[in-house]
């Protein structure tokens, strides 16, 4: 690293970073119910001495795909050093599952108190590396480029706030920083890109007891489509030749009546690559399949369902070159810490998928969460100040 240096922390200094994230987890905010802990937010970066007007919330929610409470929040900073600006994220949602959490400390190590809970430390430690980075700086007045602080909304739920993000609000960031999940010292430069879509299986409703030969099964239909994909290998991990990818039947629903032939199955699935093209191939196979078994589901008159198909892109895949600034920042960040970065290539959606699809090329960085979305989950706080440690150093202007 440069000459940016991390300004040392007393005990009491990092005993309050601890209290910060404790309270940050215990604020509700699953996906599209993230106002309180929006709120929470800007009322601490306002005790701080942040403007109002530097602060401001976007309209993403009302695009969403969920009905939202709130939209993406971003803070700007001018800066007091000449340097391009960055910008540094994290997602405010958390997972239904760490709804009314209540996290207990135990030495290093904070778990949900209730068994049946998840922590929720995915992503309130990301927020709190975000937040305590701006507020840091703020207090103690530290020479910083220009900066953005960007807290979006429904992650979890596809990436939804980063998606629809205005981002004319950033102010034109040349590269960022995200923070979600997992060691501090891990650098994740790439991520997969993923395809969801419905699937409408039509039939022939007819009494399975007195005619079930004039009926069609839609329930039929669909178990031969995935019977078929799973037999040819277009189910589950998929590897054809060089490339690779995965698709799952996540949803099937229909009927209503065992003395019913099914007329109407709902299904939903989703694929899933690194290579664009090859994810277009999963998808045409599951299409394929369906098809096919539609035709070859007949009632006595020689009648068949059909098949219609409605998709989308959630997110599409990236892969960060080592020269890019973001990477070598947060590398030179890392060893400089006498830590080794751990470079890694994610199979799920990060923010940072959409951050990079709108221009900013950004590296994803952990901060001591373990066992997301589990309610085995925990938050290592020595990883957690660390990350503290790794996010200033970034707003303070460190180069790789």
């Amino acid at each position: 690293m440069a000459d940016t240096q991390i300004p040392k922390r007393t005990k009491q200094e990092k005993e309050q970073l601890i209290a910060q994230v404790l309270e940050m987890m215990a604020i509700p905010g699953k996906s599209g119910e993230e106002l309180e802990i929006a709120n929470y937010i800007r009322e601490q970066l306002l005790a701080a001495g942040a403007s109002e007007k530097s602060i401001r919330t976007d309209s993403a929610h009302r695009r969403t795909r969920i009905k939202g409470q709130v939209g993406n929040l971003v803070f700007k900073l001018p800066g007091t050093i000449k340097a391009p600006r960055r910008m540094l994220s994290a997602h405010l949602d958390t997972v239904p599952i760490c709804e009314g959490c209540r996290p207990q400390r135990r030495g290093m190590k904070v778990t949900s108190i209730d068994s049946h809970t998840g922590l929720g430390a995915d992503n309130r430690a990301g927020c709190g590396v975000v937040l305590s980075t701006a507020l840091e700086i703020l207090r103690r007045g530290l020479p910083h480029p220009p900066l953005t602080f960007t807290w979006f909304v429904q992650e979890e739920v596809g990436l939804q706030g980063s998606r629809h993000a205005t981002t004319s609000l950033f102010g034109d960031p040349k590269l960022a920083f995200n923070w979600d999940g997992g060691s501090p010292v891990k650098m994740t430069v790439g991520a997969t890109g993923g395809y969801r879509m419905t699937i409408n299986v039509k039939g022939i409703a007819a009494h399975a007891g007195v005619c079930p030969e004039r009926g069609v099964s839609a329930i039929a239909i669909a178990s031969l489509a995935i019977a078929d994909l799973q037999s040819h290998g277009w189910h589950g991990a998929i590897s054809k030749g060089k490339q690779s990818g995965t698709s799952n039947v996540g949803i099937v629903q229909g009927g209503d009546a065992t003395n019913v032939v099914t007329d109407h199955v709902y299904v939903r699935a989703e694929a899933r690559s690194h290579n664009a093209n090859f994810r277009k191939r999963i998808v045409r196979e599951i299409e394929r399949a369906f098809i096919h078994a539609a035709k070859k589901v007949k009632n006595v008159q020689g009648e068949c369902g059909s098949v219609t198909f409605e998709g989308f892109l959630d997110y599409d895949s990236f892969k960060l070159s080592s020269r890019e600034p973001c990477v070598r920042i947060a590398k030179g960040v890392i060893e400089s810490l006498n830590q080794e970065p751990v470079f890694a290539i994610a199979n799920g959606g990060l923010d940072a998928n959409w951050i990079t699809k709108h221009g900013i090329p950004t590296v994803s960085m952990g901060c001591g969460q373990l066992n997301a979305h589990m309610v085995t989950e925990t938050l290592n706080l020595k990883e957690y100040l660390t990350a503290c440690d790794i996010g200033l150093a970034i707003a303070l202007g460190a180069e790789g």
